[in-house]
């Protein structure tokens, strides 16, 4: 059992890997592909890169593959798909409002707080030490992303509270239904019904030109191949070995994964805002990865 979790847990580390990255392939993508549209294509393209690899998993199975529109696995992407639409596009008015990239990264992060405070209310008591990782890895966070004085409430910051409630909601999901369904088709589903709704919701507010998109292709590649199609496919089938709140702070590392890319790509002359990691910084860093040492202490059997 502690192995499975183990593996569960690697899955998990790996998905927040690709994530960090994506914080600077998608920053450049957004500076010539207006956000909502690139949220859509890139949603679009996970789900159509990992369409192949379902029918590949389907005839290796044979007929004990599950059926793609089986009704688990249709509910599953379709809840899954609204969940990770929500959260994307009030992540992103709420940058639009002026919340700070380095902001928005904590309070979105907040779902590790709300993930074990919803699981009171449904009988999943999470064990102590649990809370005590969510506390240092909440910790951790402020002093990586935030600066002294700059924790006030503004218009922004709600619609990312809100998307923050969202990813919540998405990551109980995939906590739901992982075990019951396949969990690349339960992926390829959610990014198909993501994508669709995005992409209705940009015809009302922005239109992208080819040449934009083109332009910004090799951010839309990584978001959608890597962020969308390798990364959440890997959350949704390390879910299957670990509670929810221990794969919120795993995930969770994106933003240190996040930081250290940013710091190496300065280094190597980017054009990138940041630099060298401050001592509040590395502080923040050596938190967060001690509450993901608090979570893989093995649960005590008893008697």
């Amino acid at each position: 059992m502690y192995k499975q979790k183990l593996k569960g847990n690697l899955m998990l580390l790996l998905a927040a890997l690709v994530w960090g990255m994506s914080f600077i392939t998608q920053s450049k993508g957004v500076e010539v592909v207006p956000p909502i549209a690139f949220n859509g294509i890139r949603c679009i393209l996970g789900g159509l890169v990992l369409l192949p690899l379902c029918f590949f998993l389907d005839k290796k199975k044979g007929e004990q593959a599950q059926r793609f529109f089986a009704p688990d696995l249709l509910k599953g992407g379709i809840i899954c798909g609204l969940f990770l639409c929500l959260a994307t596009t009030l992540q992103t008015v709420g940058m639009g409002f002026g919340t700070s990239p380095g902001k928005a990264g904590f309070i979105t992060a907040l779902y590790m707080v709300l993930i074990p405070v919803i699981g009171l209310f449904t009988g999943k008591k999470p064990r102590p030490i649990i809370f005590l990782s969510v506390l240092v890895a909440v910790g951790g966070l402020y002093l990586m992303c935030l600066k002294p004085g700059e924790l006030t409430l503004q218009l922004g910051d709600l619609f990312v509270l809100g998307c923050a409630f969202a990813f919540s909601g998405h990551i109980l999901a995939i906590d739901y239904y992982s075990p019951k369904v396949d969990g690349v088709k339960l992926s390829c589903l959610q990014f198909l019904v993501a994508g669709v709704i995005t992409l209705l919701m940009m015809l009302f507010t922005e239109i992208p030109t080819l040449s934009a998109i083109g332009e910004a292709w090799v951010s839309i590649a990584y978001m959608g191949v890597m962020s969308c199609g390798v990364a959440y496919t890997l959350q949704i089938v390390g879910q299957k070995y670990t509670d929810p709140t221990s794969a919120s702070i795993l995930m969770s590392l994106e933003s240190v994964f996040a930081t250290l890319f940013t710091v190496l790509f300065v280094a190597l002359g980017m054009n990138l805002t940041g630099g060298a990691l401050s001592a509040r910084e590395i502080g923040g860093c050596v938190l967060m990865f001690v509450a993901i040492l608090l979570v893989q202490l093995p649960e005590k059997t008893k008697a």
